[in-house]
C-alpha cells in the first residue's frame, strides 16, 4: 500500500508536447504542462518518455502564480510489460477462423473431386455405347455436338473451380503463417522499456504553476529536397524547396510548432571527365580509364559555401518561440553563423512510424541561360546545361536531393552541393539530340621518310555539328590528344580550324556558337614522332 504521505508531496503529471526543432541527426523536443500544487509537493514527475531521449540534454523552466524552486532533474528507466490477454485472444480467433474457412474450401474440392470423377465414370459407361448409336445413324450430329458440349463444360467448370480454390487456399495459408508468427511473438512479450523524469521542487503554497521541459532525442533527422522545373523556351527555372523529415524517436509529434535547422548537436548526366591520353613504350605501364556510357541522369556542379564553426551545445538546443504567421504555408528563414532555421507556420504532424513526411519550406523562381557541352571521343552525343544564379537576397540551397523536370517531362534526380545567396550553378540536363556530332578518322598517314631518324605518323580528325534546334545554341566542344610519358616520343598539334591553342593534358577546346538549322566543321591534325625501332602502346586511335 503506498503511503499517503508520499502521494501528497509527489505529483504526477501530465505534458503534451509544442515544439519541436529538428536537426539533422536528433531532435530538441519542447514539452509544456500546467500543475495545480497544494504547497506540499516536492517532486513532479512526468512518466513515459521514450528510451531515445539523451538524459544530459533534460532541461526544464517555469512560471506560475506561486513561487516555485526548480532543485534539478533525474531520470528513471521503467520496465513495463504490457498486457498481452487480449491480444492473444483476438489473434486465436482469428486463426480459428482462417482454419475454418480452409476446412470450407476443401470441403469444395472434395465436392469437385467427386462430380469429376462421376462425369469421367459417365464418359467411360456411355463410350461404347454412344460409338454404336452413332455407327448406326441413332444419333444425330446436333445430338452428338451436345453431348460433347456437356461433357467439356464439365470439365471446364471444374478445373476453374479446383484452379481458383486452391489460389484461396494459398492465401489462407499465407495469413495463416503471419496470424500464428504474429501469435508466437506475443506470447514471449518483451519488456518495454521508459523513462521517468523527476524535477525535485521548493513550493511556497497554492497556486498554477506553468512547467516547460525540453530534452534531445535521437532516431530524427530532416534533408532538403528540391523540385526544379524549366523550359527551354524559358529562361527562368521554379524551384520548390522542400523538407523530408524522419522520425522513430517513440512518441508522435502532431500539432507540434515545427522548426528545421541545420546546427549539428550520384553517376549522373554529368558529361564524363576527360582523362589524360598516355601513350609509351612496351616497358611503361598505361593505366586507361574506360568509359561506359549509362543512361542520363543530371548532377549539379556546384562550389560548396565553407563551413564555420558551430555554436555552443547550450546555445544549439535552446527552443525557438517566435514563428511569423503566413498565409500560405512556407517557412521563416534565418541564419546565424553557419547555422541556418526554417520555422514553419502551420501545425507540424510528424508521427513515429520512421516513414519520410515531406514539408514545403518555399517556392521560388530563378534567371538561368542554356548552353551545351560534347567530348565526341568518349560520347557521341551532346549534353544540355542550365547556368542559374541563386538570388543575392535568398536563401542558402542546403544539400540534397533534387527532382528535375523539363517541359513537364521529369529528367531524373541530382544531389544538389551547398549554393550561398548569389551563387552561380549548373544543372547538367542530360544528352539533348537537338545537336548532332559526327566525328570521324579522316587521315592517317605514316611517313615513309626519316625525319632526323624519326618515324612520323600523322592523324586527323573531322567533326560535324548540326544544329537541328530553332534556336541559336552555345556548345563547349572538347577534344583531346595523347601525351608521352617518355622523351622518345614527340606528339604535335600540326593545326586546327577553327584555330585554338593546345591546353594542358592535351586538351583541345572550341567554344562554338551555332545558329539554329546551321552545320560546322571542326578539323584537327596532329603527329606522333618516334624512332622505328620503338613500338608505341596505348595509340589506340
Amino acid at each position: 500500500m503506498v503511503n499517503p504521505e508520499i502521494l501528497s508531496w509527489r505529483k504526477v503529471i501530465q505534458s503534451q508536447i509544442v515544439a519541436v526543432t529538428v536537426y539533422t541527426d536528433k531532435a530538441l523536443v519542447t514539452r509544456q504542462s500546467v500543475v495545480s500544487l497544494t504547497g506540499l509537493e516536492r517532486e513532479l514527475v512526468i512518466t513515459s518518455l521514450p528510451v531515445t531521449l539523451e538524459t544530459e540534454s533534460v532541461r526544464v523552466s517555469g512560471t506560475g502564480t506561486v513561487e516555485v524552486r526548480l532543485l534539478g532533474v533525474s531520470s528513471d528507466r521503467i520496465y513495463t510489460t504490457e498486457p498481452v490477454a487480449e491480444r492473444v485472444a483476438q489473434l486465436t480467433r482469428q486463426i480459428q477462423q482462417v482454419e475454418a474457412e480452409k476446412r470450407h474450401l476443401q470441403a469444395q474440392v472434395d465436392a469437385l473431386v467427386l462430380q469429376s470423377n462421376f462425369i469421367e465414370g459417365l464418359r467411360e459407361k456411355t463410350e461404347e455405347s454412344f460409338s454404336q448409336s452413332l455407327a448406326r445413324k441413332n444419333l444425330s450430329l446436333s445430338e452428338t455436338l451436345d453431348f460433347l458440349n456437356f461433357l467439356g463444360s464439365q470439365y471446364s467448370e471444374y478445373a476453374i473451380a479446383s484452379g481458383e480454390c486452391k489460389t484461396q487456399q494459398q492465401e489462407l495459408d499465407k495469413q495463416l503463417q503471419a496470424l500464428r508468427t504474429s501469435l508466437q511473438k506475443i506470447q514471449t512479450p518483451h519488456p518495454k522499456e521508459s523513462f521517468n523524469l523527476v524535477v525535485a521542487v521548493e513550493v511556497a503554497g497554492e497556486g498554477e504553476f506553468e512547467l516547460e521541459l525540453s530534452y534531445v532525442v535521437n532516431r530524427a533527422s530532416w534533408t532538403p529536397l528540391y523540385d526544379l522545373r524549366f523550359s527551354t523556351t524559358s529562361n527562368i527555372v521554379h524551384l520548390s524547396y522542400l523538407a523530408e523529415v524522419i522520425q522513430s524517436s517513440g512518441e508522435d509529434w502532431i500539432g507540434v510548432a515545427l522548426t528545421l535547422s541545420t546546427a549539428k548537436p550520384g553517376l549522373g548526366t554529368l558529361p564524363p571527365k576527360l582523362e589524360p591520353w598516355y601513350i609509351a613504350t612496351p616497358t611503361q605501364q598505361i593505366v586507361r580509364r574506360r568509359y561506359t556510357v549509362r543512361p542520363a541522369l543530371p548532377t549539379i556542379a556546384a562550389q560548396a559555401a565553407p563551413a564555420g564553426e558551430g555554436s555552443e551545445e547550450e546555445d544549439e538546443f535552446a527552443p525557438e518561440t517566435s514563428l511569423i504567421s503566413a498565409e500560405t504555408v512556407v517557412a521563416e528563414i534565418s541564419k546565424e553563423g553557419s547555422v541556418v532555421t526554417f520555422k514553419l507556420n502551420g501545425g507540424g504532424n510528424i508521427p513515429s512510424d520512421g516513414t519520410p513526411h515531406k514539408t514545403t519550406i518555399f517556392n521560388d523562381d530563378y534567371p538561368c541561360s542554356f548552353d551545351y557541352v560534347a567530348m565526341p571521343r568518349l560520347v557521341s552525343f551532346a549534353y544540355l546545361q542550365a547556368n542559374v544564379k541563386n538570388s543575392p537576397n535568398g536563401a542558402t540551397l542546403l544539400p540534397g536531393k533534387a527532382n528535375i523536370f523539363r517541359d513537364n517531362v521529369f529528367v531524373g534526380t541530382t544531389n544538389l552541393e551547398n549554393i550561398a545567396p548569389g551563387q552561380e550553378f549548373k544543372l547538367n540536363l542530360g544528352i539533348d539530340e537537338g545537336l548532332k556530332i559526327e566525328r570521324d578518322l579522316v587521315e592517317r598517314q605514316v611517313d615513309k621518310r626519316l625525319i632526323s631518324n624519326q618515324r612520323r605518323t600523322t592523324y586527323g580528325y573531322r567533326l560535324v555539328i548540326t544544329n537541328l534546334l530553332n534556336q541559336e545554341t552555345n556548345l563547349k566542344l572538347t577534344e583531346q590528344l595523347p601525351i608521352s610519358r617518355t622523351e622518345q616520343i614527340k606528339v604535335r598539334l600540326i593545326r586546327s580550324n577553327p584555330q585554338i591553342q593546345l591546353g594542358e593534358m592535351g586538351i583541345l577546346e572550341w567554344e562554338l556558337t551555332l545558329p539554329p538549322q546551321e552545320r560546322r566543321e571542326v578539323y584537327y591534325q596532329f603527329a606522333v614522332e618516334h624512332p622505328p625501332e620503338l613500338t608505341v602502346i596505348g595509340l589506340d586511335i
